[in-house]
């Protein structure tokens, strides 16, 4: 792994820094705090259209101290810039909430664990899901992402039954969905995969609600073996895999049907069959 060492910001405080910023930077810092770490290519699907113009401001943030960065080593070529906060960064945000900022030591070495930890890969997994729908609502005047829960959010606030990767609220040409994503990157046997169907049906029981539960596969070799592991459930349940298109498409096949594949808003009306 390559982790950029700290940047110089020439002698220029964090207040001046802070008169620096935009509303999208702050946007940014916002994300990260919360989601941790992007890519360069799912920055600019959150919030640019440019994929140039997010290096260029991606490398005036780092030099600032608002980002820090690091990226995997690879024998040839190399991989994407991983965005997280830097110390002026980590400040903005910290100062917006009302709350400490980190310590240098205690930020530099959450830097380190997701440089080095194998929980990265999945975590952006799940934040491309996320900066996916935030560019498709950009590209249409009647859809919007109204909420995106963290793995953290989600577990302080269901823990006790489930822990999705994250939960979400999608809108589009009228329709609102409330849903779950587990995303699947090919770790974990399949019969453990399916098993977390157990959580959610108990939620559905407290809540009296059934959202949703996505699956989002990294592997396409996986859909068939996972959706037979997951039989029959009275749960709204689907299945899409990354790369076949956008989250907002119609990517998705519900269990128990073999087709046509759904957009995601299109799931809303088979969570509240489920419900009868």
């Amino acid at each position: 792994m390559t982790i950029a060492s700290s940047p110089r910001r020439g002698g220029v405080s964090a207040l001046d820094v802070f008169g620096r910023l935009t509303r999208r930077d702050r946007f940014l810092c916002r994300v990260l705090w919360e989601h941790r770490v992007l890519t360069t290519e799912q920055v600019c699907d959150l919030c640019f259209t440019s994929l140039v113009s997010t290096q260029h401001r991606m490398a005036a943030l780092y030099r600032l101290c608002v980002l820090d960065r690091f990226r995997p080593l690879r024998p040839t070529g190399s991989e994407s810039w991983r965005y997280t906060l830097g110390a002026v960064g980590a400040a903005l945000v910290a100062a917006e909430r009302g709350v400490d900022a980190p310590r240098t030591s205690v930020r530099r070495n959450r830097v380190v664990s997701l440089a080095a930890g194998q929980r990265t890969t999945h975590t952006l997994g799940v934040n491309g899901f996320f900066c996916s729908l935030h560019r498709a609502a950009r590209e249409r005047s009647d859809a919007a992402l109204v909420a995106w829960w963290s793995e953290r959010r989600c577990a302080a606030e269901w823990g006790e039954l489930v822990r999705p990767d994250a939960y979400g609220i999608w809108e589009e040409d009228g329709q609102r969905v409330e849903f779950f994503v587990e995303h699947d990157t090919g770790s974990e046997p399949l019969g453990r995969v399916a098993a977390k169907l157990a959580g959610y049906r108990d939620l559905a029981e407290a809540d009296g609600v059934a959202r949703p539960v996505l699956f989002w596969l990294a592997q396409a070799g996986r859909e068939p073996g996972l959706r037979k592991a997951l039989g029959a459930t009275t749960l709204p349940v689907a299945t899409a895999v990354a790369g076949t298109g956008n989250p907002a498409d119609a990517i998705w096949l519900p269990v128990g049907q073999e087709a046509p594949r759904r957009r995601l808003a299109q799931l809303a009306r088979a969570a509240a069959g489920s419900t009868r």
